[in-house]
């Protein structure tokens, strides 16, 4: 019987109406439209609108529209993986009531927390299921609602980050194609440079953690920085060497969305030419879980079966990590 590998065989994604635009953020905190674009690389980002619509509303309507493109039956799906740092509620697992929700009512499904690298670890966990024999349809989903964790009061956080989510749907392969190989890390360093301070068991919710706006997203922008810059670039390189390619052997990189310097130091450092490289930060800011696949998602057409993919990631904690995929379709 000839290997299994886990290959992508579907993409689908989602992302709200409502446009944060610099200019609108120029109203809200004392920032503007060329302070921001030329330290991120943002222009704008899309916002969840509407009362009782969480992280839950995003995932689904990226898995919906995976399963409409792709003409999946939910019946046949048999594990639902939600890479989210925006559950819905914090108990309660969101990939279970998105596979229920969904019709998928025959799989499993669990939530996965790996703040930006959530996808990325989430691919690795679909891989090792597809891999046993076990599984034969594994839909991962990275979906978050950024804006329900951000201080608009917080130039520093309120500028980066937005609402989205992205679907891929992992089946067997035996051609080769799907995931070669992975290189994933993490260091618990980072937790005090990228962290909520409060809800957490450490120190639960009062009245004064919400005075204090302990709820929101703190970031050392400069450390993370500076840990993001190394860390994303070191593992691309890593898997690179590790499966001996060159530059010319890549056809894409598909790197988190966080900052646009932090992507073009990564692709510098395996020398990849610009239009190899898939950005689409400035429409959606930094969606954390959901910037891997909505890549995906609005650059699918350009994708030919084959294609040597790497994919790159840092998020807090820190993690961070890159995958090896050959392109199944």
């Amino acid at each position: 019987m000839s290997t299994i590998t886990a290959a992508i065989t579907a993409v689908g994604g989602y992302v709200p109406d409502f446009v944060l635009t610099n200019k609108l953020l120029e109203t809200m905190v004392d920032t503007n439209d060329e302070w921001i674009t030329s330290r991120t690389g943002i222009k704008e980002r899309r916002i969840l609108k509407g009362e009782g619509l969480g992280t839950s509303y995003l995932a689904i309507k990226a898995a919906q529209d995976l399963m409409a493109k792709g003409n999946i039956d939910p019946l046949e799906i048999d594990l639902v993986i939600l890479a989210t740092t925006t559950p819905d509620l914090p108990v309660a697992s969101t990939a279970v009531y998105v596979a229920t929700e969904i019709g998928a009512t025959n799989a499993f499904g669990y939530d996965l927390q790996a703040a930006c690298s959530g996808f990325l670890f989430g691919m690795s966990s679909a891989s090792a299921f597809i891999q046993s024999g076990k599984y034969k349809k594994v839909l991962l989903i990275g979906a978050d609602k950024m804006s329900s964790i951000i201080d608009y009061t917080d130039r520093a956080t309120c500028i980066i980050f937005g609402d989205g989510a992205g679907a891929v749907l992992f089946e067997p392969n035996y051609d080769g194609l799907g995931i070669q190989d992975e290189f994933l890390r993490s260091d618990g360093i980072g937790r005090e440079f990228l962290k909520i301070d409060a809800g957490g068991s450490i120190l639960p919710a009062s009245a004064e953690t919400v005075a204090n706006k302990q709820h929101t997203v703190y970031q050392d922008g400069k450390t993370v920085y500076k840990y993001a810059v190394s860390g994303m670039a070191d593992v691309s390189e890593k898997i690179l060497e590790r499966n001996n390619l060159t530059k010319d052997d890549v056809n894409w990189l598909v790197a988190h969305q966080a900052n646009r310097r932090i992507i073009d130091a990564t692709a510098s450092r395996i020398g990849l030419e610009d239009d190899k490289v898939l950005v689409n930060i400035e429409r959606y800011g930094n969606t954390t879980s959901g910037t891997l696949p909505l890549v995906l998602f609005d650059f699918e057409k350009k994708f030919k079966k084959g294609d040597n993919i790497i994919f790159a990631a840092f998020g807090g904690g820190f993690t961070w990590g890159s995958i090896y995929l050959k392109w199944a379709y």
